[in-house]
């Protein structure tokens, strides 16, 4: 079955079984220099592969016109999305397959074939998708690390010289690129790519006779003078989904009394290469250096690679490409950092005791003492707190109170019980048009809840209703009423129909397809049906068995399709397939005479959609309220009561004692619960100046040597996106000059603070008032016609999938 065209370009495709075998056959060829392949939405091409495994060619499975509409950012630009992932978002097939499919199925309207060209072979030392692209004097090299990280240097070395026919005798040369004016010599070509972290831009090659390496955007050490910048205000090159790396870093840059540490080269003294639960100094050593080039004021951006190869060296989740969450590296790189730093050479064992009933006071001095006996850096000065522990049984009411130190606070968001849905309702009668809905819903309901929202509203009974996920003019998914809303997405079209139930087994609840016929017939498969595609809006109908016959089908057919199509005169017909629908194939010629497809497309919008949809806002104060709130223990992690003897589902309640100097809260956006796995996009409300805790400290000020308890913000991580990919960025404030900026990836703007406040903020980071110092340097004066510090030539995270680039340039 072929689809129809509108443009005539379709032509008369083979048979099912024909079309699978020549285009999986033609997805086995191997990249070649000049080849093209080409992009196609994954939901299409698996739509596709259904129907021809089906093996009918009359299936409700066709696919229809290829549709990459789910690529774009919008239509009218046709701009494609960020953070496409290949096999999730689209398919690449070579370009004998797409011309193929292309002219089987044709493509929709105005919609440009996304055409990806491989400029040179893929060196075969490498044995992986690797592209080399020639232009001018650069050589670009696209390596698929997942596959090929680690392979050698050497490896892409001696296919380059290949690639420019270096003689054996000849002397060629490798360069690391450090900084975005800065390159190094690399000289062990024994190291694997993992353990390089070679990324895009990063690598430049050199045969004799050697030039100074100072074309393009690479320049020598020498030229370093030729930028100067502010201190600080300096991007970070994405390695390939290091974003959230990067968004921690810049958070962590511009913690004064950390920086300072570091600039100051205090941490020399205190390196400690014997700590057991240390990295032996590398990871402060890889921070120092990043943070001195980000400090030094030569820089647009850095490119952190041997921090990132440290990092997953020392913490294998963090290996490789993949995205991470902001949040987990901070805590392990404040973790490492202090263990590094630990000026405790050797930890002694300290025994823990409860309060048994003494005074806090008492106890949370003993816990602090503890502490530093085990714990003492950098990190426990700027970091650290102490909160309250209490725990009480419920059987014996046995108090245990223990006082122990954070580094941050995990503070959850309030979480509505309720979700806002949008739906279209279709009615029985055939006059009406659809009428889209917005309903509120238990969050962790079931499809019948959904239905007896709707019923509210239009007091249809919910048993009388039938949810289904429409989706390319058929019905991708029919819902039973006792599934979990949790199945539906925001972007699923849901459509419900009411009298489509069979309640007592004397009725057939039937799908109805609208088909267009090709005007040719299918010969290839041996069949004398013609092609049809599907278009229109699909509908459910529950006919009565004893009227299951071709004439009364026909007649309710009619009856139901009556807005559509006002003068049918009979110029349609039905015959009806295997259960459980019923197709209406239509000539072409007759579908543009009598079927009103403007009609058919209109709806009616419900005043319920004209109440705007209200993003949940709270307040900081509110978060860090619910962290103090009393809560029982779930069952997997049960409290052992020394007086029971036994594990119990203890009540606890933690409590703030002493506050840190820099003070980073951290808002649990992940929310996972037995019901569903979501992002919570909840704006939090809060202040970037006087954020006051003594109302949330237990430990009162008795003299005036205690702390104040107000803090000003000094940074912000955010992150952009859902559960399964996003963009992390950051704002900051910069210790020597007070303007604010917004770091995204290398690229650095400045910031207004009325822009900080998002619902994207993930991490925050405070610093006690008492501890801020007055800007040193006047602020910049940013006017409207100035550029931006830096545009960043990388592309966003995910953008090309599993592949980064190796930028080598010859001279």
């Amino acid at each position: 079955m072929a689809a129809s065209s509108s443009t005539g370009s379709a032509t008369e495709p083979p048979g099912l079984e024909t079309q699978w075998r020549e285009i999986d056959n033609l997805n086995q060829q191997q990249l070649r220099a000049g080849d093209s392949w080409y992009l196609l939405d994954k939901r299409w091409y698996d739509q596709w592969k259904e129907y021809v495994h089906a093996g009918d060619q009359n299936s409700s499975s066709y696919p229809g016109k290829i549709d990459n509409t789910e690529l774009y950012e919008d239509l009218d630009s046709y701009h494609l999305k960020e953070r496409l992932s290949e096999n999730e978002d689209f398919v690449l097939v070579p370009a004998e397959a797409w011309h193929k499919l292309l002219s089987w199925y044709d493509m929709m309207d105005n919609q440009p074939p996304l055409e990806r060209k491989v400029m040179c072979e893929p060196p075969q030392v490498i044995g992986s998708l690797v592209y080399l692209s020639c232009r001018s004097l650069s050589v670009c090299m696209c390596v698929n690390l997942s596959h090929v990280y680690l392979c050698l240097i050497d490896a892409i070395h001696q296919k380059i010289r290949q690639h420019f026919n270096v003689s054996e005798t000849a002397e060629s040369r490798l360069w690391m690129r450090s900084t975005d004016t800065s390159s190094e010599r690399l000289r062990n070509l024994n190291m694997t790519i993992l353990d390089s972290c070679l990324s895009s831009g990063m690598v430049k090659y050199t045969h004799l006779p050697f030039t100074p390496l100072n074309s393009g955007h690479l320049r020598n050490s020498a030229d370093e003078d030729s930028y100067r910048g502010p201190p600080g205000v300096c991007g970070l090159t994405n390695l390939g989904n290091t974003c959230f790396m990067n968004s921690a870093l810049q958070c962590l840059s511009n913690t004064p009394p950390l920086t300072e540490y570091f600039l100051r080269n205090s941490y020399l003294e205190e390196l400690n290469f014997t700590n057991p639960l240390g990295m032996k100094g590398e990871i402060a050593e890889a921070y120092a250096d990043v943070i001195k080039q980000m400090w030094s004021g030569r820089h647009y951006s850095v490119v952190p690679r041997v921090f990132k190869t440290k990092v997953g060296h020392f913490a294998s989740q963090f290996l490789g490409y993949q995205q991470h969450d902001s949040q987990e590296l901070l805590s392990f790189l404040l973790d490492g950092l202090h263990e590094d730093l630990n000026r405790v050479k050797k930890k002694e064992y300290i025994e823990l005791r409860d309060a048994d009933g003494r005074p806090d006071q008492e106890v949370a001095e003993e816990a602090w003492r503890n502490h530093l006996r085990r714990n003492d850096s950098v990190i426990v000065d700027t970091f650290h707190g102490l909160f309250k522990s209490t725990l009480v049984c419920p059987e014996c009411n046995k108090v245990s109170v223990t006082f122990d130190p954070f580094c941050y606070l995990s503070v959850p968001l309030p979480v509505s019980k309720e979700r806002v849905m949008e739906v279209f309702y279709v009615s029985l009668d055939p006059t009406a048009k659809p009428t889209q809905y917005r309903l509120i819903v238990p969050k962790a309901g079931r499809v019948i809840d959904l239905c007896t929202s709707l019923s509210q509203a239009t007091g249809v009974p919910p048993n009388q209703m039938a949810v289904a996920d429409v989706f390319n003019h058929r019905f991708y998914r029919i819902y039973q009423a006792d599934e979990s809303l949790s199945c539906i997405l925001d972007r699923d079209d849901i459509f419900l129909s009411s009298g489509c139930v069979d309640q007592d087994g004397e009725e057939v609840v039937m799908a109805i397809y609208m088909r267009e016929r090709s005007h040719y017939r299918d010969y290839g498969s041996g069949s004398n049906n013609y092609g049809t595609s599907l278009f229109g809006h699909p509908l459910l109908m529950s006919v009565p068995r004893a009227q299951c016959t071709r004439e009364d089908l026909y007649q309710l057919l009619l009856k139901r399709l009556a807005r559509n199509v006002p003068a049918l005169n009979g110029m349609t017909h039905c015959f009806c397939l295997a259960q459980p629908y019923i197709a209406i194939d239509w000539d072409p010629d007759m579908k543009k005479k009598y079927y009103n497809e403007n009609e058919a497309e209109k709806y009616i919008k419900h005043q319920s959609m004209d109440v705007p949809h209200q993003q949940i806002t709270v307040q900081l104060q509110e978060c860090i309220e619910l962290f103090t709130t009393v809560e029982t223990l779930e069952e997997e992690n049960p409290w052992y009561c020394p007086t029971c003897k036994k594990h119990q589902l203890a009540t606890k309640k933690l409590d703030l004692w002493s506050l840190p100097e820099v003070l980073i809260i951290h808002l649990k956006r992940f929310s996972y619960t037995k019901y569903s796995r979501e992002k919570l996009d909840t704006i939090v409300e809060f202040p970037l100046r006087d954020l006051d805790f003594s109302g949330f400290l237990l430990k009162k000020t008795v003299n005036s040597t205690e702390p104040p308890c107000r803090y000003d913000l000094i940074s912000v991580s955010n992150h952009f996106g859902g559960l399964r990919d996003g963009h992390y960025t950051s704002y900051a404030r910069n210790k020597d000059n007070g303007q604010w900026y917004y770091f995204d990836d290398s690229k650095v703007t400045y910031a207004r603070e009325e822009q900080i406040v998002t619902s994207a903020v993930y991490l925050l980071f405070y610093q006690r008032q008492d501890k801020i110092r007055q800007p040193t340097v006047p602020p910049p004066v940013p006017s409207s016609s100035q550029p931006e510090n830096h545009v960043s030539s990388q592309t966003h995270d995910g953008m090309d999938g599993a592949s980064s680039c190796v930028s080598m340039e010859t001279d």
